[in-house]
Parts: C-alpha cells; structure tokens; sequence
C-alpha cells in the first residue's frame, strides 16, 4: 500500500512541475507576443528602438546597461500603464485601459530581459 501512495504521490509531483512548467512557458509566449503587437513597432522587437518610430521619437536603447540601470521597475510600470509625454507631446499612448497588471508586470520583466549580457 505505501508502494502505491508513494508512486501516486511521485505522479502527481510529476505532473504539478509539468504543469508549471507549460503555464510559465505560455506566458513567456504571451509576454512576446504582447511586446511584439503592443510594443516593438518603436522599440523594436529587440529592445534596441532601433525602428523608424522608434528613432523619430529617440526611445532609448533598452539593452543599455545604463538605460536599464536609471529605469526603476515602478517607473516602467507608471510609463506602461499611462503612457509617457514630453514637451506636452505623446511619446507613448497609456495601456492601463488595454493591460491588466499581471500583463504590465510581465512586460517590465520582459524588459529587463534585454539587459546586456543576460
């Protein structure tokens, strides 16, 4: 009997990991999918803002160790959720209406990706 439980119990840790692990590579899916529609046409798919809107606009090198290091993460939340002006000129239209938060989340840990070096 214990043979039994212990094998059920291993199957269903098996099949918990398993299942994580599909969830979190979805969402590692969804999160460039969703960069890719709402975000890469100025900053580009890379982060490096290296598109014709991106250029015009003068977004900044998101691989930039330097640009990574002045961005908080509260900051690039505020920036996603209502956008961000200059000069009373949108640079960036607010997703706080599009967006729910565990989107915006994923979005700045998307960003982070593109640190140099990782």
């Amino acid at each position: 009997m214990k043979m039994k439980i212990r094998t059920v119990v291993k199957t269903a840790a098996m099949a918990c990991l398993f299942a994580g692990a599909l969830c979190w590579s979805a969402k590692a899916g969804d999160v460039t999918e969703l960069w890719n529609k709402d975000c890469a046409s100025c900053h580009g798919k890379d982060g490096k803002a290296q598109t014709m809107m991106g250029k015009k606009l003068g977004m900044k090198d998101l691989t930039d160790a330097k640009v990574q290091a002045a961005l908080t993460d509260e900051r690039a939340t505020k920036d996603i959720k209502e956008g961000v002006t200059e000069d009373g000129k949108t640079k960036m239209k607010p997703f706080a209406d599009k967006l729910s938060d565990e989107e915006v989340k994923a979005l700045v840990a998307h960003v982070r990706s593109f640190k140099a070096g990782q």
